[in-house]
């Protein structure tokens, strides 16, 4: 009998999740725990991978918003019948009091253009697409698009329905101009461009809105960062394999400073404060799709070079969009780091339910008097720590950025 492919929950509270595109097309031979299609949630764009081996004998839905627990294939032996009954005829449709009518245009758009042969897409259908600006083509597909100024609308997809993906665009752009379908036409000037706001971009505006409205502090302290670059270099030697950022220094610093001071190590949450046993240091990654915030699990409990084999792994797989649900829940603090950006200062905003987070900006060599008076020339780094007033107090807060700061400047109290 064959196995109907379900969409599963990959994270807490997620109730629905949009497919992408699928990896594998009907009758493609299926091996279990090989990437079955892409699915985009309110976290990540990730790979879902097929829970059984056979054949992939019908795509039950091909693209958009399905909920959870909806068959969306079947995978069997060749030529097994498939149920009629528990195929779904199309992706359900969102709930419409929480659309965002922007974000709506393309699934619309979809549902309006039926599925021809390629040859008669290149006709009528094709030309009134381009006509009505509607092109069907995945996030990744029209990433790589803005980065390599092609434009959509003169594209043909291999994805189901049509849908332009990654490869068509990686093809087209592969191709010399001279071989393009037709002469790309020129943007006008002032026209604005409507992006769609993906599932993960839509999570980003509501968690930030929702922190905005929280009661927050901010303390800075300048840190004196020669004994602990002098570690970070040392530790590059000592572990040549891995390498040992200031990240990873904050971290294991930041996991120390929360131990000590656990009520630093909390959650607001209405008629509690949660306090946890782990520190779980968040790190926030710049990926393409948006601000992802991967967790370093136990960071107290690890080593520097552990702490950057995780950090490396983490980071990778962000901006490479192979972050799991796993990787971005049960944070309980946050690390936002764009020191690398020759960024001086700056005030980070919470990532909720966590009560704090740490703004890290460069470190600068400054000019200061020691305490004779004589002017010295010091490695100084600039942190800012935000916390929610409901869960941590000011002198709270000033106790754990005094502790971070002490590590810092003599790195061996932390390690």
């Amino acid at each position: 009998m064959a196995t109907e492919v379900i969409l599963p929950r990959l994270g807490q509270g997620m109730e629905s999740g949009t497919i992408v595109r699928w990896l594998k097309s009907e009758g493609d031979q299926v091996q279990k725990g090989e990437p079955l299609f892409e699915l985009d949630t309110d976290k990540v764009t990730q790979e879902v991978e097929a829970e059984a081996s056979g054949v992939l004998l019908r795509i039950a839905v091909a693209a958009g918003e399905v909920p959870v627990g909806e068959t969306v294939a079947f995978i069997g032996e060749q030529g097994e019948s498939v149920p009629e009954a528990s195929a779904p005829a199309a992706p359900p449709e969102a709930p419409k009091a929480e659309a965002d009518p922007e974000a709506e245009a393309e699934p619309e758009a979809e549902a309006e253009q039926p599925a021809e042969e390629p040859a008669s897409s290149d006709n009528g259908d094709f030309r009134q697409a381009i006509a009505d600006g509607r092109v069907k083509a995945s996030p990744l597909a029209r990433r790589i698009a803005r980065e390599r100024g092609l434009d959509l609308r003169l594209l043909q997809g291999t994805g189901p329905d049509g849908r332009i993906v990654a490869e068509d665009v990686e093809r087209a752009a592969a191709q010399p101009a001279a071989s393009a379908a037709a002469p790309s036409a020129p943007v006008p000037a002032g026209e604005v461009e409507r992006r769609p706001l993906t599932n993960i971009r839509k999570t980003i505006a509501r968690r930030l809105t929702q922190a905005w409205t929280v009661p927050a502090f901010t303390l800075t302290v300048s840190i004196d960062m020669t004994r602990a670059n002098e570690l970070v270099a040392k530790q590059r030697e000592l572990n040549p394999d891995v390498r040992i950022t200031v990240t990873d220094l904050l971290t294991k610093v930041c996991a120390a400073g929360l131990m000590r001071h656990r009520d630093m190590n909390v959650q607001f949450a209405e008629e509690e404060l949660l306090v946890f046993p782990s520190a779980d240091v968040g790190i926030a990654v710049a990926a393409p799709a948006g601000l992802v915030v991967p967790v370093v699990r136990g960071a107290k409990r690890l080593s520097l070079a552990e702490i950057a084999a995780v950090r490396s792994d983490l980071v990778g797989r962000a901006r490479d969009g192979k972050l799991r649900a796993e990787d971005l829940e049960g944070g309980t603090f946050t690390i936002s780091n764009l020191g690398m950006y020759d960024v001086e200062q700056f005030v980070a905003v919470l990532n909720p339910p966590q009560a704090a987070i740490l703004a890290v900006g460069s470190t600068k060599d400054t000019v200061i008097p020691d305490d004779n008076g004589d002017l010295q020339i010091l490695p100084l780094m600039t942190v800012t720590l935000t916390c929610d007033h409901r869960a941590v107090d000011g002198a709270t807060g000033a106790g754990f950025l005094g502790t971070v700061k002490a590590f810092l400047e003599d790195p061996g109290l932390a390690l």
